[in-house]
């Protein structure tokens, strides 16, 4: 009788758990209803993420109030019990949880990971977007620090000054149609220049801890590019952590890997461990930590491994990730989507940018990489044999070729390997690809100011069959203003070797975690 009961609830439970359906009919884009039967839907209804933008970061409509409740539900308010270790007991330490922690799921061991399926709730960017002002403007999800100090003050200044910005209705620099709301963003920015300062912890040994140039390169460089350039800044920096409104943690998770993971083992404790008695060793020796339980430290962490391995004592930091995956470990509005930038070069880390004018993309999409998980593998079945000439999916090319293609092409597939998050987003953004992104619950870099729906289209895994019909369902003028829209979102995008510019890519990392710790404090 108990498991009869058992299973009814759980069929209740599926029926109940709304999802967005977006379908294309006769070559166009157009709105379902949304339905309270998933199961219905994923054999029923054929779904779209792609939406025209809205005017202003406000919520769509209505209906996606039950999916937001789920997920604040699930993310925000379950509270797993921990008891704090003997070491930090005495000190109330990182091992202690507040209630704002999220639920962790069980995560696959790595050498199962390729065969991890696709998630049954599908996010999308606008229930993101209402997310983010969701927790931005709920008391009820910050932290209120165990005692007093002047920074408080200045961060509340701040927030009140950011509501408050004046319109701005043109910007020499920024393109206004990129944003959710430029005025807001301006005004935001400023501040940051104008009021953030930032202490680096000394401790931690190389080459896991403050050395930058070991991870300088290849598929987890924003690590590298982020520390050396944080670390070497004169004018963000402080040596009076009183005065500082963010503490950063210099290490790197892929070194981290590198150094202490026992190949083949499928066990990751010793990395963990490692990261946990670096948090004790800082509660040991500074009060900064305990006086806000962590929530004004951050990280930048580009390793797929990075949110499992910063669970529990980290959960309260605001956590840099490449790996931002809604669905699992990333609380979005406090946690940051970090850019995943291949470099090639250390002279020239944004490549050879640009590409052809919109008339001479002669391909209508192409993607080319190992097939990594099971939505790379579909998307090759389904398209690499196409009798389509316009569709080039193809396996792994050599560079060149990669970046020839890129550069001839409208759209460019950016499709999840193993985690959410790809190189590719970033490269479309640079050889002026429209980003076609494949990866169900990924949250975009900069997602809080950004209109990521302005110049990117967002295709359901599950649509991948579609993807050639809902691609040429675009008209042509929207997507000569979406490929506009990549060329000026560019310098948002590319590092600076030596001292960085204004708004790069640095500068909005860094400007991420500044919003979403000033919208934290009340």
């Amino acid at each position: 009788m108990v498991l009869v009961i058992a299973f009814v609830l759980g069929l209740q439970y599926f029926e109940l758990t709304p999802i967005s359906i977006v379908s294309p009919r006769n070559g166009t884009v157009s709105q379902f209803r949304e339905t309270n039967n998933i199961t219905k839907s994923a054999e029923n209804q054929t779904s779209l993420a792609y939406q025209e933008p809205s005017s202003g970061f406000e919520p769509r409509n209505s209906s996606t109030t039950e999916v937001l409740k789920s997920l604040e539900h699930k993310f925000l308010n379950d509270s797993p019990k921990s008891e704090p270790s003997e070491q930090s007991r005495g000190n109330d330490t990182a091992n202690s949880l507040h209630s704002l922690q999220p639920k962790i799921p069980q995560r696959k061991k790595n050498h199962e990971r390729s065969t991890k399926k696709s998630p049954l709730v599908v996010v999308s960017i606008s229930q993101m977007n209402n997310m983010i002002l969701k927790r931005h403007s709920d008391p009820n999800n910050s932290l209120a620090p165990r005692w007093g100090s002047k920074v408080d003050k200045e961060l509340k200044t701040a927030r009140n000054k950011i509501k408050n910005s004046e319109l701005v209705k043109k910007d020499d620099t920024l393109y206004a149609p990129l944003y959710h709301n430029l005025s807001i963003f301006k005004r935001s920015y400023e501040l940051m220049e104008q009021t953030l300062k930032v202490y680096v912890y000394s401790e931690g040994d190389r080459p896991i801890f403050h050395q930058p140039e070991a991870i300088m390169d290849g598929m987890y460089a924003s690590e590298g590019w982020f520390m050396k350039l944080m670390e070497s800044s004169q004018k963000l920096l402080t040596k009076d952590p009183t005065k500082a409104h963010l503490f950063y943690l210099a290490f790197s998770s892929r070194i981290l890997q590198q150094k202490l993971y026992v190949r083949d083992s499928h066990r990751r404790i010793n990395l963990v461990k490692h990261l946990r008695n670096y948090i004790d060793l800082i509660v040991s020796k500074y009060p900064f930590w305990n006086r806000t339980r962590g929530s004004d430290h951050f990280f930048t962490a580009c390793h797929d491994w990075a949110p499992a391995e910063t669970r529990g004592p980290y959960v309260n930091c605001i956590r840099s990730l490449c790996n931002a995956d809604v669905g699992v470990d990333f609380v979005v509005g406090k946690d940051v989507s970090l850019p995943t930038t291949r470099i090639s070069s250390l002279q020239n880390p944004n490549g050879n940018i640009g590409g052809n004018r919109p008339s001479k993309r002669t391909i209508l999409a192409f993607f080319a990489g190992k097939l990594h998980g099971h939505v790379r593998r579909i998307l090759l079945k389904q398209w690499s044999s196409s009798s389509e000439p316009d569709m080039k999916i193809l396996n792994r090319i050599d560079h060149k070729t990669y970046v020839r293609f890129m550069k001839r092409s409208r759209f460019c597939v950016c499709a999840k390997g193993y985690e959410v998050n790809s190189p590719r987003v970033v490269e479309s953004v640079l050889y002026g690809c429209v980003p076609v992104i494949i990866s169900d619950n990924f949250v975009p870099p900069f997602l809080e100011v950004l209109d990521w729906e302005s110049f990117a289209v967002f295709v359901p895994e599950k649509e991948i069959p579609n993807l050639r019909k809902i691609l040429i369902s675009i008209p042509v003028r929207r997507y000569v203003k979406m490929q506009k829209r990549v060329l000026k979102v560019q310098k948002h995008f590319m590092w600076h070797d030596g001292e960085p510019v204004r708004y790069d890519i640095f500068h909005m990392i860094l400007h991420s975690v500044w919003y979403n710790r000033v919208f934290q404090t009340f």
